[in-house]
């Protein structure tokens, strides 16, 4: 019976999702994202008042890449919203790891270029698990 508890417990873990960020971890982490994203709700709360050099990161999870409409993007990521991708809490920590090599992964494309040039280190999953939870 052990075994059979054993086992059913690490299959359980096994189907689980792979990536979790700590939210509240990331509330702070964003902290270094404010200098160029803001937080404003559609209904225009400002959650996170911050810059403008990048997009509103509002709803980002869940959302077309490249699709705030408000945003000029650049050339790269503006081809990959071009295919339909969204984002995802997995997809944005890589992306905010290493912009650029984000894109020219995503993209098989060596040329490409991101104007993003800050590199969030570590931490990357807490601030996109941050970011799903001020949008729900």
């Amino acid at each position: 019976m052990t075994k059979f508890i054993l086992l059913a417990a690490t299959a359980a873990a096994l189907a689980a999702p792979a990536f979790a960020g700590d939210p509240a971890a990331g509330e702070n982490g964003f902290k270094k994202c404010k200098a160029c994203h803001s937080i404003i709700a559609t209904d225009g709360t400002e959650i996170v008042k911050g810059g403008r050099t990048g997009p509103n990161l509002y709803g980002v999870i869940g959302r077309g890449i490249a699709s705030d409409p408000d945003f000029a993007y650049g050339e790269s990521i503006a081809a990959l919203g071009a295919t339909g991708a969204t984002w995802d809490e997995a997809s944005l920590a890589a992306y905010t790891a290493d912009p650029a090599a984000y894109l020219k992964s995503a993209l098989a494309d060596d040329a490409a270029k991101s104007k993003m040039s800050f590199k969030l280190a570590s931490g990357g999953e807490d601030v996109a698990a941050y970011l799903a939870s001020v949008a729900q």
